[in-house]
């Protein structure tokens, strides 16, 4: 075997004579325009980047397999849930919401949680964080609760007074709010924190029943979490920490692992259940659906090159399988648009031709050419419907319409009033029922150095009297002494 290296080429295969000096005139002239090689680099030099997703930037992900464990037949007819062992190949690509690329990974924030399924049947995105619930019920704020997050458009720099007037004016974050600033807004590794779908989703199964579900993926490694103090002192230290985290273990064979537990509801139960069932501000009490474990989530294979694997990943929350499809969920509809159009934004209309967000199985459809085509239909139709045997949708067999008109019947009604909608229930549930002593003054004392950076008074008083108090007036009492104002009245 040869010991020499390959010849450099350019992009379209042709030897290139150096990798180090230019053509000039002389050894100090000016360069050549012929230069073809020079050209073609700087040029590709300058266009190596593409936009930066809008939220989520910074992150870290790594491929793996998911293993059903259990049969879920009963309730799903997805191919990939079929039957007890049967592996599917897997993509997951965690982040921080509000940072940008070079943000400390172990800053306060909420997780994102990006799952691809490669399934026989397509690819199917699952797209959640590492909380169970969300800021926004309704996807007409969501634009505005990104911007909150953001940076000032006169200073650039970021505003704890923009976050806290956003949240203090809607009472539905108040559940979030209460995980974010408790030290579950601070995980100590990727892997040691659980995944959530978040939003509620719709099984079917084979005879056509269907089922209302939630996703939970519950880490095996158990849950570590930084106290704010040590989050601060990693940021100084290793502002990577996740993601080298991530790496390091996958490399040493040490692989990540979760179990997937579902809650379902039946279809019936959701036009009277207590509170609306479709709010992604709020959880399915255990106790009323259990969660059933039916899978296994490994992590088991770095990616070869970051860039082409992980931030070329486009995510469709609309890529579902037979089987699996959306809810009356408000932010599961919208994002069914808002997130392939992202990835037609950053990477083109045809990123699904990217590798890593090809799917396993063939494409069959008419759409054609645009920026970047790698697959094409060759000599076959691009319309439909046509006499020369082009692919043709099966109504009956892949979605019956009643999927779709049953799910509006039950949105006319969803959003109208249940007996537990109440924003502050299920955050002071947390504070009182889940959260440990020491879970409780980690987060007065967390909520107050975040109110004391820079926050407003009428804010600050806001935040205590009309949002923490109501969440729990011992947590409203102890935020407002903590911020040297009177104690609130009692809700």
């Amino acid at each position: 075997m040869s010991n020499q290296p390959p010849v450099t080429t350019t992009d379209a295969g042709c030897p290139v004579a150096s990798d180090e000096f230019s053509l000039a005139v002389g050894t100090n002239g000016p360069l050549l325009l012929q230069d073809t090689y020079l050209i073609e680099k700087l040029a590709h030099f300058v266009r190596e980047r593409v936009p930066d997703r809008v939220y989520h930037v910074k992150g870290g992900g790594a491929f793996g397999y998911f293993e059903a464990t259990a049969d879920v037949t009963e309730w799903t007819k997805a191919g990939f849930l079929s039957k007890v062992g049967k592996r599917t190949p897997v993509l997951i690509r965690f982040s921080s919401v509000a940072g940008e690329e070079g943000y400390p990974d172990s800053d306060r924030d909420v997780r994102g949680w990006a799952l691809r399924f490669y399934t026989e049947e397509g690819n199917y995105d699952l797209v959640g964080n590492n909380t169970p619930v969300f800021f926004v019920r309704d996807p007409m704020k969501f634009p505005d609760f990104i911007h909150s997050q953001e940076r000032m458009p006169d200073t650039g720099l970021r505003s704890n007074n923009m976050q806290w007037d956003f949240w203090s004016l809607s009472p539905e974050s108040a559940h979030q709010v209460t995980v974010l600033m408790s030290d579950r807004g601070t995980p100590r590794t990727w892997r040691h924190m659980n995944g959530f779908g978040s939003d509620t989703y719709m099984w079917e199964n084979a005879g056509g029943k269907k089922f209302w579900v939630k996703y939970h993926f519950k880490t095996e490694q158990g849950i570590q979490n930084f106290t704010d103090a040590e989050a601060k002192a990693m940021r100084a230290e290793d502002l990577d920490c996740h993601r080298r985290d991530l790496w390091d273990a996958v490399a040493g064979g040490d692989y990540p692992s979760w179990r997937l537990e579902m809650q379902i509801m039946p279809y019936e139960d959701a036009a009277d259940y207590r509170f609306n069932p479709f709010d992604v501000t709020k959880v399915w009490p255990h106790a009323d659906y259990p969660p059933i474990t039916v899978g296994r989530l490994v992590l088991d294979r770095n990616p070869e090159n970051f860039f082409a694997q992980i931030v070329q990943a486009g995510f469709d929350v609309a890529n579902f399988v037979p089987g699996i499809g959306p809810s009356p969920d408000r932010m599961v509809l919208a994002r069914m648009l808002a997130y392939a159009d992202s990835s037609r934004y950053r990477t083109g209309p045809n990123y699904a031709q990217l590798p890593v967000n090809q799917p396993l199985n063939e494409v069959h459809n008419y759409n054609k050419d645009g920026p970047m085509r790698y697959r094409h239909n060759g000599n076959q139709p691009v319309y439909a419907p046509n006499s020369y045997g082009g692919p043709k949708g099966d109504l009956q067999r892949y979605r019956d319409p009643s999927w779709f008109v049953e799910a509006a019947e039950i949105m006319r009604t969803a959003y109208e009033s249940h007996r537990d909608d109440n924003d502050f229930i299920q955050p002071g549930m947390l504070y009182r029922q889940v959260m440990t002593q020491t879970d409780r003054d980690h987060l007065v004392d967390n909520i107050v150095g975040h109110l004391s950076q820079g926050v407003e008074r009428p804010i600050q008083e806001r935040a205590v009297n009309d949002y923490w108090a109501k969440v729990d007036p011992d947590l409203g009492a102890h935020v407002a002494h903590g911020l040297g104002m009177p104690k609130p009245n009692k809700p």
